[in-house]
């Protein structure tokens, strides 16, 4: 294909960063928009693409949209809860899917929606940064090649202040977002964990407070995977101050990472305390230009369905666990 055919389902606040980023990748044209009201299209436009050509064509149904502009692609940015049912519409539809994070906020649906990709042959990849990051593949790749020995715990945290930064919005409504800090900004850490120890969960004991609003705010998580790694979250969301961190301890080592979006590393091995030129090669991508590259078979897609399977089967146990005060198991498929 000489440009990949775009659509947009979704026109809120996020949806505008990747209205940017394909307005400035050569090889997508974006030829359709789809919310609930042609009014919030045409201001979606003017915000972030009031210079571009051909305009896209302005929708309030999918199904419409996928049938008039025959689009190879579409990008989903809609509430969490109605993830699934937008994922499966659109591989129904014949198209390729980037699906905002979370993938979906039900473990039997993310095994749902894997199955459907899988057979329909379309790229599928979910919205989050580290994967795309050549500090996260360098982690990852030295936690599979065992050069320190196995991966013991990982201790990660993250602090934001969504809970004013959200309120009012459809992202503290429970039958919109699933949940709330650790399935929203939270969930970019949680996918950073499970993409890197590439394990499945075995237990999980967490701990939420609402802080008087209907969803979770702060939360704090252990999980002990399957091979044995145990890990340690807190997701803050009543914090001034943004930050996050991951540290990977092994055998023989010790790696930092900034676990939101990749940005620095640090690697520590016995011996030798802090090695200072890791050779790490190559630039960060954007989802939205691994996805493009994916289609064209330029690249590997660095995200999956099977990435949203574990971070849903994980967060099904966290808010198992956070409702009962007790460990929590991913339950097996049609249980």
């Amino acid at each position: 294909m000489s440009k990949v055919r775009m659509a947009i389902l979704g026109c809120g606040g996020m949806s505008g960063a990747h209205a940017g980023r394909y307005k400035g990748n050569a090889d997508v044209e974006i030829v359709g928009l789809c919310d609930v009201s042609e009014e919030v299209v045409n201001k979606y436009i003017e915000r972030n693409l009031s210079d571009y050509e051909p305009k896209p064509q302005v929708f309030t149904d999918a199904a419409q949209m996928y049938t008039e502009t025959k689009p190879d692609a579409v990008t989903i940015v809609t509430p969490h809860t109605l993830h699934f049912e937008h994922g499966m519409q659109a591989i129904e539809a014949g198209c390729h899917v980037l699906m905002e994070k979370p993938m979906v906020t039900d473990s039997g649906q993310a095994h749902q929606l894997r199955e459907a990709v899988e057979k329909a042959g379309k790229i599928f990849v979910v919205g989050y940064n580290t994967p795309c990051t050549p500090n996260f593949k360098y982690l990852r790749d030295l936690i599979r090649s065992g050069e320190l020995g196995k991966l013991e715990t990982v201790t990660g945290w993250q602090t934001q202040n969504w809970k004013n930064g959200t309120t009012g919005s459809w992202r503290q409504d429970p039958a919109l977002s699933g949940g709330g800090q650790m399935y929203d900004s939270g969930a970019h850490m949680f996918n950073s964990l499970v993409w890197t120890v590439e394990q499945p969960v075995g237990e999980v004991l967490a701990f939420v407070d609402n802080l008087g609003t209907p969803v979770d705010i702060n939360g704090t998580v252990n999980i002990r995977f399957k091979d044995g790694t145990l890990a340690t979250m807190t997701i803050a969301g009543n914090c001034p101050n943004d930050g996050s961190g991951m540290y990977y301890t092994f055998e023989k080592g010790r790696v930092d990472i900034d676990g939101w979006g990749g940005g620095w590393i640090k690697v520590f091995k016995a011996g030798q305390g802090e090695v200072k030129d890791l050779g790490i090669e190559g630039e960060a991508q954007t989802p939205n230009d691994n996805f493009i590259d994916a289609i064209l078979g330029r690249a590997e897609p660095q995200t999956s369905p099977t990435n949203g399977v574990q971070q849903s089967e994980l967060m099904d146990a966290i808010y198992e666990s956070a409702r009962t005060g007790q460990i929590a198991r991913p339950k097996a498929v049609g249980s």
